[in-house]
């Protein structure tokens, strides 16, 4: 299987990490230094990466920034940089993937816990967490080909040290636990999922 991984962060490095150890050729993009170079807020670099990367059976996603502040501070702007670089670029990811993706293959995006965790200073990243966990759902009942697409929502990593300090409370994942939920999601035959590392009922 060829798998093409956006974004060789932290999460995206354990995903090819993952899919490798499997024996998968994967192609890392990213908007910097990668295989190749694309910008998901940016449908014509995607469309042009997609006709031009050759054959590829899956496509999972790593990336997708938000911009948060308090609610009461936050600005236009924030809104929709977040919006379009994590909700709608992920979402012109799959478009533009679609006339070249193999019949069969699979889309993993990325979500977050704060879709069930609210925080302080987090209402744009719950809004832009239920886009694409909301376009994952649906997306699974229309796409053509036997196609499938999943999501998975991590909660903060335990690598992310800088960041524990705005989630109180909440138990890290490693990197590596992610990178498998991205190899379940793209190896086995189930659609529409999103495949939370995290506890919600406590």
């Amino acid at each position: 299987m060829r798998a093409i991984v956006i974004r060789i962060g932290t999460v995206g490095a354990a995903v090819k990490a993952a899919l490798q150890e499997k024996g998968h050729e994967v192609v890392s993009v990213s908007r910097s230094s990668a295989d190749f170079r694309a910008d998901l807020s940016d449908m014509a670099s995607l469309k042009a990466l997609f006709s031009t990367v050759g054959h590829f059976d899956a496509v999972a996603c790593a990336a997708g920034d938000v911009f948060p502040a308090p609610l009461e501070l936050t600005t236009d702007e924030q809104w929709a940089d977040s919006i379009k670089a994590k909700g709608m670029g992920q979402i012109n990811l799959v478009r533009a993937a679609l006339p070249y993706i193999a019949d069969k293959g699979s889309f993993t995006l990325i979500s977050g816990v704060l879709t069930d965790e609210y925080l302080a200073g987090g209402a744009i990243g719950t809004v832009v967490n239920h886009i694409v966990e909301g376009f994952t759902k649906s997306a699974a009942v229309e796409l053509p080909r036997g196609l499938r697409i999943n999501c998975v929502s991590p909660t903060v990593l335990t690598e992310s040290v800088a960041y524990h300090p705005y989630f109180p409370g909440f138990i890290p994942v490693d990197a590596w636990e992610v990178g498998q939920a991205y190899l379940r999601a793209i190896s086995n035959p189930f659609t529409g999922r999103v495949l939370k590392l995290y506890k919600t009922d406590c």
